[in-house]
């Protein structure tokens, strides 16, 4: 779906919603029916969930506002992420609900503004950034992780991503799942490396530079210390293969089966 499209259904079902519900039209005209266009509301409402005591809601903003538009590939992927909750979370039944209340999207967009400024050398706001983006969510990621598009971080809390981790497009994790290093040498390549469409599951461990190969699932519980093939299913720990998925990514379907029949 292209953003414009897109930025209509939001538009109509935040309508729908302000008539149906007076009590939420004062946030909905604010949050977005009476904002100009998709970047505008994703700013506004980024800049109040991170408003600190040392940066306002306005300053954050001006960030948030510079990073949408030199860099069009942000607003690409927040797109596609919003379309991946849809697609995927059971309990998101409209467009709407990622964009204002989801912690997990929320938390993966600020990333996406941290991570920009990481490229550009702004290293020590990159770093502010995420730690409100802690404090604030629950979710810690290193703005240098180079994470894809059509991502879904379901519920979220607890999700940590370290910071040579690469977690490529159509990936979805659940709450407490860690992306973690090994070692204490600056600058090593020390995280994971998850291709596209995998699944972890909830509480999911992978730990030190390794590969979940595209297409695999990773059980809830589990800890990952090896490589993981392509299209398998992992779970336990240390991890072991216990079957394949049914699905070329599985991060689509959300089945959660260990998949035994190999």
């Amino acid at each position: 779906m292209d953003q414009q499209t897109l930025w209509q259904h939001l538009v109509k079902e935040a309508q729908d919603f302000a008539a149906r519900e007076p009590a939420l039209k004062d946030f909905l005209d604010n949050a977005l029916i009476n904002q100009p266009n998709l970047e505008s509301v994703i700013s506004q409402h980024l800049a109040k969930l991170l408003d600190s005591h040392f940066l306002s809601e306005a300053q954050l903003s001006s960030v948030i506002d510079e990073a949408l538009s030199q860099e069009s590939g942000i607003m690409n992927a927040l797109c596609r992420d919003i379309v991946a909750c849809y697609e995927r979370d059971a309990a998101c039944d409209h467009y709407l609900m990622p964009l204002l209340y989801f912690k997990g999207f929320h938390a993966l967009q600020a990333y996406r503004i941290s991570h920009w400024l990481f490229t550009q050398e702004r290293h020590m706001l990159a770093f502010y950034f995420q730690n409100l983006i802690s404090q604030n969510f629950g979710v810690d990621i290193h703005p240098a992780a180079q994470i894809g598009s059509g991502i879904m971080i379901d519920h979220a809390t607890g999700v940590v991503v370290g910071e040579t981790a690469v977690i490529e497009d159509n990936v979805s994790m659940l709450h407490s799942v860690t992306l973690g290093g090994t070692g204490t040498d600056c600058g090593r390549d020390r995280h994971p490396k998850i291709r596209r469409g995998v699944l972890l599951a909830t509480g999911a461990k992978v730990l030190g530079n390794v590969e979940v190969g595209e297409g695999a699932k990773v059980a809830a519980g589990s800890l990952v210390l090896e490589d993981v093939p392509a299209h398998t299913t992992v779970a336990g720990v240390p991890a072991r293969i216990v079957g394949r998925p049914t699905e070329a990514e599985p991060a689509r379907s959300m089945d959660q089966d260990l998949d035994k029949q190999q």
